[in-house]
């Protein structure tokens, strides 16, 4: 079936479609209704259905012949070791850590926060929650105690789970000092904390709360947890992302919508189905951890690639191909800013011929803005269609693809290609109506979104409808802005608030940093708009040079400007740049370029506690200040 027939289905049809895709997943009870729209703007898919989310990554495989096929493969270049854990095997260690959760009294309905780094028993913990109908909320590995004790009051969890450290390519991070701080901050007190002893540091285990994972796990294996069947509606996570007032919100998954999104968008986006190897390098804590580390790939029975480590540093910048070529991977994922981090550090590729990566068939991109440089470097040292996509922790999956299972698009670099099926994209005018093409406005989704998006905000129905869909009637606002063009593929210029406004222009700075990103010399980029008294605001750009570059910063800067001048107009009042040697992200790769306009209009920053190196900001204050 053609891309055009699937998604005019989805949009005009969407009972008929979604009906038809329920059949990927089994069910305890069908459903009858597809949609249950009685009470917009809340949307509810499957209302009369019953399934088990674990059931469906793991048991039916295993009943259906496919035991001893690989279901995870961990690679963990930061210890040496590495791991094949079949489908019988994880379906093992999922239900008996089923039976420890229940013989701590976690039953349907209740909480477990799971605060682990990139470890079999992180996923373990997640399809045992499922397994239950309990809820989990994963919160990335290392956070600050204060952010991790706001997650653990909103959610209340019963039982939290831990490991006693992560492991960073120059260091150990002890989890549980941070752990026993945030409990000591936090107004909640778990029953239970079950805790993973890595050989790399002993936690010391508080008596009559803590638990040893491994002590624990022998006697789950003497009563395993069978499957807890669950309504369709009923929550499988949690997922809490920074909020704009400091309070985290928390994204709320159901289990009947998400199955069949994620049953549906692994073959279809990214083209991998039962038996492929496939290799999302995230990290549980995020959202493309939760979808396409753990349950889009176990729910359609590929082998997944559990990976930890970095794309460089652990040891080269070769490692990504050392996995792809040892472990026979089809497809990765990954951010834009792992592969700009690999072709800084080797900007020849030089190390990708010490590896066969021929099984490769697609580069799959998403996170932030690809910039047409990286795709371009990216395509022509792998030799395999680089392909954009683009989502949000809110949506859970591609709201814009170039759907390889599907019907593969020509590439048009700086577009994530068009709206995947499920997802009605408009670009809205100020006043809420649909501008032309080629016109910039307002990325929005009309309602109903499609299974597998968040269903509300965890216990907050109120902020769930200000924050996204109060802005337009019927849509929900992505906070993104660009364009369609007249071919309908997409372009996601950036977040609205990216937008700056020149003596009455509104300029994208996300159209000065993909000229910017052009440049020979420039390995990755920020455009910041910052305050000017004459004209309100003026862009400024950061640059970071590529590996072994040599340049003259005025040298560079001059020719920065003239590009953009070039092909922006002298509108954009671009003159100012400053060669850094790095730029201040989150620890999924996002530039904190709101963060750092605070700081250059010399406001008080809010520096986000997902920040992965502060010292990175710390050092660009003074440039930000005007004052390096």
């Amino acid at each position: 079936m053609s891309y055009r027939t699937e998604y005019q289905q989805s949009i005009s049809d969407p009972e008929t479609f979604w009906g038809t895709q329920a059949a990927l997943v089994d069910w305890f009870r069908k459903p009858r209704r597809v949609l249950d729209d009685d009470r917009p703007p809340f949307y509810r898919w499957f209302p009369d259905a019953t399934l088990n989310t674990c059931y469906n990554a793991l048991d039916r495989h295993v009943a259906k012949g496919a035991a001893d096929r690989t279901a995870i493969i961990y690679d963990s270049p930061v210890t040496g070791v590495q791991q094949r854990i079949s489908y019988a095997e994880l379906l093992a260690d999922v239900a008996a850590f089923a039976g420890v959760l229940r013989h701590l009294g976690v039953e349907k309905g209740d909480r477990v926060v799971i605060y682990m780094p990139m470890i079999p028993e992180a996923v373990v913990g997640m399809l045992a929650c499922a397994r239950l109908g309990a809820v989990h909320s994963v919160v990335f590995g290392g956070f600050a105690p204060h952010e991790l004790a706001v997650r653990i009051d909103d959610a209340a969890p019963k039982v939290v789970l831990t490991a006693s450290c992560g492991i960073e390519p120059s260091r150990v991070v002890e989890y549980k000092p941070l752990l026993d701080r945030a409990l000591e901050l936090a107004d909640h007190a778990p029953g239970a904390v079950v805790v993973k002893q890595r050989p790399q540091a002993q936690a010391s285990l508080v008596e009559h709360r803590d638990l040893d994972w491994d002590l624990a796990m022998r006697a789950g294996r003497t009563n395993p947890a069978e499957c807890v069947e669950v309504a369709a509606t009923d929550p499988l996570y949690v997922l809490y992302t920074s909020g704009t007032t400091g309070k985290p919100k928390g994204i709320v998954r159901d289990n009947g919508g998400h199955a069949v999104a994620m049953a549906w968008s692994l073959p279809a986006v990214y083209g991998c189905g039962a038996g492929d190897v496939w290799w999302a390098a995230s990290d549980v804590g995020w959202v493309v951890g939760h979808s396409y580390i753990v349950y889009a790939p176990l729910i359609n029975g590929a082998t997944t690639v559990l990976y930890e480590g970095k794309p460089v540093g652990t040891p080269d910048p070769g490692a990504f191909w050392r996995v792809i070529a040892e472990h026979g991977v089809k497809a990765l994922l990954t951010a834009p800013t792992a592969i700009r981090a690999i072709r800084k550090q080797d900007p020849d590729a030089a190390l990708l011929a010490e590896h066969d990566t021929s099984g490769l068939q697609t580069l799959f991109l998403a996170g932030e803005r690809l910039d047409p440089d990286t795709l371009e470097w990216a395509g022509e040292k792998l030799g395999v269609p680089v392909v954009d996509n683009w989502w949000q922790t809110e949506t859970g999956w591609p709201i814009a693809a170039n759907l390889r299972g599907l019907e593969p698009m020509p590439i048009k670099p700086g577009s994530p290609t068009v709206p995947v099926p499920g997802f009605d994209v408009a670009v809205l005018g100020p006043d809420g109506v649909p501008v032309e093409a080629g016109t910039e406005g307002a990325i929005c989704l009309r309602l109903p979104l499609p299974p597998g998006t968040l269903a509300t905000l965890w216990r907050d129905d109120e902020r769930f409808v200000s924050s996204y869909l109060s802005a337009f009637e019927g849509y929900y606002l992505s906070g993104d802005g660009g364009f369609l063009d007249s071919d309908g593929y997409l372009y996601v210029m950036g977040r609205t608030d990216d937008v700056i406004n020149v003596a009455g222009h509104r300029l994208s700075t996300g159209s000065m940093e993909e000229v910017i990103s052009r440049h020979p010399a420039v390995a990755e980029c920020a455009v910041i708009g910052v305050a000017d008294q004459l004209k309100g605001q003026l862009p400024r750009a950061f640059v970071v040079l590529k590996a072994g570059v040599q340049a003259d910063p005025d040298q560079i800067r001059d020719e920065l400007v003239a590009m953009v001048r070039d092909q922006i107009g002298a509108v954009a009042a671009f003159r100012e740049v400053a060669v850094v040697e790095g730029l201040p992200k989150t620890r999924s790769g996002k530039i904190l370029r709101a963060t750092m306009r605070q700081i250059a209009d010399g406001q008080q920053a809010r520096v986000p506690s997902t920040i992965e190196d502060e010292t990175v900001l710390d050092s660009l204050r003074p440039t930000l200040r005007g004052q390096g």
